[in-house]
C-alpha cells in the first residue's frame, strides 16, 4: 500500500483524534490529529518513508517528551527508518570474527535512535544525512569494543585497518606481500610503529588450543589414515628440561679440564657410569670413605668456582 505523505491528503483519510500505534493498537488524543495512519511502518517504500519522516519530525518537536503521544511518534519514526539501518549495516555483515547479522542490526538501531533524538528539522538537512553516520559509527564502535579477542589500545585498532588496506594496495602493485619498511613508507609511519600494529593485529581473533588442525588434504576432519586430527595443543612444543643443563655444562667444561686425573676419573665413574662409591673404591684402589671425601671436595670446588664466575 502506498501512502501519500502530504499533510493535507493524510488529514482527510485519518480520524482527527486517532492514530495507529506501531504494535497495532491505537493512540488517541488531539495532539496526534492530522498524522497519517501507518499500520506497517517497516514495509514503507524508501520514498514514502522519507516523506513521512519529515511529517512525523514536525509533530515530534511539538510534543512533550515522555508522553504517550511522544512515544508513539518517536517509535513510528524508528520503525519507518529501519531500512537505513539495513543499508548502513550491509558492509559489516559476515565479517570474520564479527557478531551475527541480527546483532549488527540491533546495534545500528541504537545509532538510529540517537540520530532521531538529535535531529533538528530547522537545519534544513535530510534526516539520512545525520542518521547514516550515527548508525555506522555505532556499529564501528561495537566492533571496536566487543569483537577483539584481546583488548588493545584504540590507536592500534585503527592502525590495524590502515595496515590491512595498505597491505592490499601494495600487494596488488607488487604481486607480493609488502615488507614492514614498504608499509611504513606507504603510510608515513616508522617501522617500529608498523611492527607494533602488525603484532597487535594478531589479537583480533584467537583460536582454541583444542581446535583440530587442517589435514594434508586441506580439510579439518579426520585424516585419511583414520586417526583423529591433531589439535593445536598437540602441535605446540613444550620446554625441554635438558636445555637448562646446556649452559651449566658449557660453563663446567673448562673447570673439569683443570681437575687432576684422579678427581676426573672419580667423576666419570660416578656420574658417567653411575657406579656406587664402593664400586669406585674397588676400581681405583681406595676405600669407600676416601672416595666419598674426594667426591664431596671436588663437587664443592666446582660449585664455588661456577658461582664465583
Amino acid at each position: 500500500m502506498t501512502i501519500t505523505a502530504t499533510t493535507e491528503a493524510t488529514t482527510s483519510t485519518t480520524p482527527p483524534t486517532t492514530a495507529a500505534a506501531p504494535d497495532g493498537g491505537a493512540v488517541a488524543g488531539p495532539a496526534l490529529s492530522g498524522l497519517p495512519e501507518v499500520p506497517c511502518p517497516r514495509e514503507l517504500s524508501t520514498c514514502d518513508a522519507r516523506q513521512l519522516t519529515r511529517v512525523f519530525f514536525e509533530r515530534l518537536r511539538s510534543l512533550e517528551e515522555g508522553t504517550r503521544e511522544y512515544q508513539y511518534v518517536r517509535g513510528t519514526l524508528i520503525e519507518m527508518n529501519i531500512s537505513l539501518v539495513n543499508f548502513a549495516a550491509r558492509p559489516f555483515r559476515d565479517r570474520p570474527g564479527g557478531p551475527e547479522n541480527e546483532d549488527i542490526v540491533q546495534v545500528g538501531i541504537i545509532g538510529l535512535i540517537k540520530a532521531i533524538d538529535r535531529y533538528d528539522p530547522d537545519r534544513n538537512t535530510q534526516f539520512t544525512t545525520l542518521a547514516v553516520p550515527y548508525i555506522t559509527g555505532e556499529i564501528k564502535r561495537h566492533f571496536r569494543d566487543t569483537t577483539w579477542a584481546v583488548r588493545v589500545p584504540r590507536r592500534l585498532q585503527e592502525q590495524r585497518l590502515l595496515l590491512a588496506k595498505a597491505t592490499e594496495e601494495l600487494t596488488c602493485e607488487t604481486d607480493r606481500a609488502p615488507t614492514p619498511a614498504e608499509l611504513a613508507a606507504h603510510l608515513g609511519l616508522t617501522e617500529d610503529e608498523v611492527r607494533e600494529g602488525l603484532v597487535a593485529a594478531n589479537g583480533y581473533s584467537t583460536q582454541s588450543l583444542d581446535a583440530p588442525q587442517p589435514s594434508e588434504s586441506g580439510g579439518a576432519g579426520t585424516p585419511a589414515g583414520g586417526q583423529p586430527a591433531r589439535s593445536l595443543a598437540d602441535t605446540v612444543g613444550g620446554v625441554d628440561p635438558a636445555l637448562e643443563a646446556v649452559e651449566d655444562r658449557h660453563a663446567l667444561a673448562p673447570l673439569l679440564a683443570g681437575l687432576d686425573e684422579r678427581s676426573t676419573r672419580i667423576l666419570q665413574l660416578r656420574f658417567g657410569q653411575e657406579m656406587t662409591q664402593a664400586e669406585i673404591g674397588e676400581e681405583i684402589g681406595l676405600s669407600q670413605m676416601h672416595v666419598s671425601r674426594l667426591l664431596a671436595r671436588t663437587l664443592e670446588t666446582l660449585r664455588e668456582e661456577m658461582l664465583h664466575d
